[in-house]
């Protein structure tokens, strides 16, 4: 098949651009050939073959973003004019998927999220447009959806509103869903009477990752830690969800101070920088200023690494942590998890709305698990013995993996694609 994924961006660090990319690998690895439509190509060039640019699909475009300020967060009196340009910039980008699509004769479309979440507007009404045109067979790959996020798509005008509840998620006899969690999945039937198959976020157990090597050998001497300091890793955005306040209260609980807890995202993820002004009162309040480090300065998303480097990636930070430390509150998935098993790499954890324990805790991980981020004396001792104990260390990190691997591999996901692909197949024949 010749398959056109359409995606708002590609090619950084967030999840929906993360998971299309090794949806693309898996589709290839298929026999597929997949050509990539997006508003911004991120980190890399074009590709001109099988990539191309259109500026409008850009959430940060002046087409996109002047959408959503005037739809959602700095209305005025002009709904006329709003309602004009999404209308125009929807027929400007749905004519352009179409004659793109017709150039690269592709069989079936794959949305990625951009369907499901209406973070840009005349994106959405244009693939839909695009679709009801063509009539090709779709895959909407629904990561989120707007009812899941508070009054962020709520506006004050009754037709905005409107629009997002008849096109999010898109539902048209010749689309097809991939949810990412059961959730979805429920919801989904539950509201629209639309059926979905649930694709859960994957990593690639084929490749190394968390293991220490000559080029991250020396991240603890780098970190300024000592030779018999341990690290455990909050490998996370800064941001309230994540529950780091607990991961430094672990620290704090911990009563040790060769424990370190490493902190990979950037002040940066929080806007206004409230939650990171709390986190830093809560280590001065503890007396933790030399056990907790914010290292977005020296491990990065995507290491680029040269001779004499001194910069890391989030595989290093997994490779010297005794655990990972994954506290969040919610999650649409939580990809955090999956790279820690990896990393074998053991988890403390809490039982994050709504997804950890119907699709990742019940398969039988070995964790640390809280109840509403409250560190007992018993999950404390059991922290304690994962951290102290190397031969149980090794132990979990390995059982988890193999876990994993069964359950959330690229084997995984080309079982899903199939699956997915069988059903736009019998559409389109």
């Amino acid at each position: 098949m010749r398959i056109g994924i359409l995606i708002g961006r590609i090619g950084g660090v967030d999840g929906v651009a993360l998971e299309t990319e090794k949806w693309i690998k898996v589709f290839r690895k298929m026999g597929h050939e997949v050509f990539t439509l997006s508003g911004q190509f991120e980190e890399r060039k074009l590709d001109p073959q099988f990539e191309t640019l259109v500026p409008e699909m850009s959430f940060f475009s002046p087409e996109g973003f002047w959408g959503q300020k005037k739809a959602f967060h700095f209305p005025d009196n002009n709904l006329s004019e709003l309602l004009g340009h999404i209308n125009f910039y929807a027929d400007l980008i749905g004519n352009k998927i179409i004659d793109w699509a017709r150039e690269k004769k592709i069989d079936v479309f794959v949305s990625e999220n951009a369907s499901a979440l209406p973070a840009h507007l005349e994106m959405g009404l244009g693939i839909k447009k695009a679709i009801v045109e063509l009539g090709l067979p779709t895959i909407t790959h629904d990561h989120d959806f707007y009812w899941e996020r508070g009054d962020r798509y709520l506006s004050p005008y009754p037709e905005i509103n409107q629009i997002v509840a008849e096109n999010f998620p898109l539902r048209l006899p010749n689309v097809f869903h991939a949810v990412i969690n059961t959730y979805g999945k429920d919801t989904l039937q539950t509201r629209f009477d639309r059926e979905s198959v649930v694709v859960p976020n994957v990593m690639n157990f084929d490749l190394p990752f968390g293991e220490i090597n000559e080029t991250n050998i020396n991240l603890k001497r780098n970190l300024g830690f000592k030779e018999n300091d341990y690290i455990l890793a909050q490998v996370t955005r800064i941001v309230r969800r994540k529950g780091i306040e607990t991961a430094i209260q672990l620290i704090h609980m911990l009563d040790d101070a060769n424990a370190k807890l490493v902190i990979t995202g950037s002040h940066s993820d929080d806007e206004g920088n409230v939650y990171y002004n709390e986190l830093i009162e809560q280590i001065h309040e503890l007396k933790l200023e030399g056990q907790v480090m914010f290292a977005s300065h020296i491990i990065k998303n995507n290491r680029r690494q040269t001779p004499g480097s001194k910069s890391y990636a989030l595989s290093d930070a997994y490779a010297h942590a005794k655990a990972s430390t994954y506290f969040s509150t919610y999650e649409g998935f939580g990809n955090a998890f999956i790279e820690s098993v990896l990393g074998k790499c053991p988890i403390f954890v809490n039982n994050y709305k709504p997804v950890y324990w119907p699709d990742i805790g019940s398969k039988g991980f070995k964790t640390v698990m809280l109840e509403d981020n409250l560190i007992t004396d018993k999950a404390l001792e059991e922290m304690e013995e994962v951290i102290h104990n190397e031969k149980l260390n090794r132990e979990i990190g390995e059982y988890n993996y193999q876990l994993g691997k069964k359950y959330f591999s690229f084997d995984t996901l080309e079982e899903k694609l199939v699956e997915l692909l069988d059903k736009a197949a019998k559409f389109s024949g």
